[in-house]
């Protein structure tokens, strides 16, 4: 805890979140500035009303902004340091860095013909994660798709497509890919159902190079793939896929992202992602360990 200027407050120090946020962007540095700001908050005892005041807005400004739901003028957290008494100049300077990162275009921005509005936010949480649990019964998840597979998993949801934007599309989803390397890459943990990995999308040939993928990044330190099989009968997952995301530090919420036709849900408060952790912990144990689920990718290779 550092003084925040106000006698007798405290405030929180910088943490790892912040730590992490600053290497990352932008959807991290605003979710760890909106926590910040409303640890300030609450520690001075001002309302979100008192807080709208000194920025000009309303106090419903102030919940989305510490939610990290919107971007930060300078101004505006700079007026709210102030008056939340926060007059160390390296901890201002720390929220303020922040706060530019957080308005600056994330890389996927670029793709904006191909990323619909409601994708923009789980492709900046993907991005920033340390932890992803997944649960896919269709499809092997996209983290793990070969560009072939890929793009005809794509051709499936986009008939009409013109190669250009198959491509691009292609091509966004190989970006995605790079948060498995890296100095710092994430955690990842996949269960599939044996369903998706019999199924062959884009054909023999294609299938075959997919799970031959499959089988050689499993054994990367930081990937784990489980093969939920058919004899293990009914599952906890009745309500389809899955993914849980854990952001680094100790002070943000896990997100749980459901993919749906045309929109998507996203859960934050631990009353909704708890039963998703439980889910997916119960299908990690049901589901073949890694060295047997490779073994049954393996058999299903050889019968294509």
């Amino acid at each position: 805890m550092v003084s925040s200027g106000i006698s007798g407050t405290a405030v929180p120090s910088i943490g790892a979140d912040v730590e992490a946020a600053l290497r990352a962007g932008p959807t991290l540095p605003r979710l760890v500035l909106g926590a910040q700001l409303r640890r300030l908050r609450e520690a001075g005892r001002f309302s979100r009303e008192a807080a709208g005041e000194v920025i000009r807005a309303s106090h419903s400004k102030i919940c989305r902004l510490e939610l990290g739901r919107t971007g930060f003028k300078l101004r505006d957290v700079a007026d709210l340091l102030d008056l939340y008494g926060v007059t160390d100049e390296a901890h201002r300077a720390t929220l303020l860095e922040l706060a530019e990162r957080a308005n600056t275009p994330g890389w996927w921005q670029a793709y904006a013909d191909v990323v619909p509005d409601w994708l923009h936010g789980y492709l900046g949480a993907e991005q920033a994660a340390s932890v992803i649990r997944t649960y896919e019964v269709q499809f092997v998840p996209g983290l793990l798709q070969t560009p072939d597979y890929a793009r005809a998993v794509i051709r499936l949801g986009h008939g009409g497509a013109r190669p250009r934007e198959l491509d691009r599309r292609v091509e966004l989803r190989g970006r995605r890919r790079q948060i498995l390397g890296g100095p710092r890459p994430v955690q990842l943990w996949a269960v599939i159902d044996e369903a998706a990995l019999r199924r062959p999308v884009g054909g023999a040939d294609t299938m075959r190079g997919q799970l031959r993928h499959l089988i050689e990044i499993s054994r990367r330190s930081h990937v784990t793939v489980q093969v939920l099989p058919f004899s293990a009968g009914g599952h906890a997952a009745a309500g389809g896929p899955v993914t849980l995301l854990r952001l680094p530090g100790d002070r943000l919420p896990d997100v749980v992202y459901l993919e749906q036709l045309t929109t998507a849900v996203y859960l934050d408060r631990p009353a909704d992602t708890d039963p998703y952790w439980d889910v997916v912990n119960r299908l990690a144990v049901e589901a073949a360990c890694p060295e047997e689920s490779r073994r049954i990718i393996a058999r299903i290779m050889a019968a294509l």
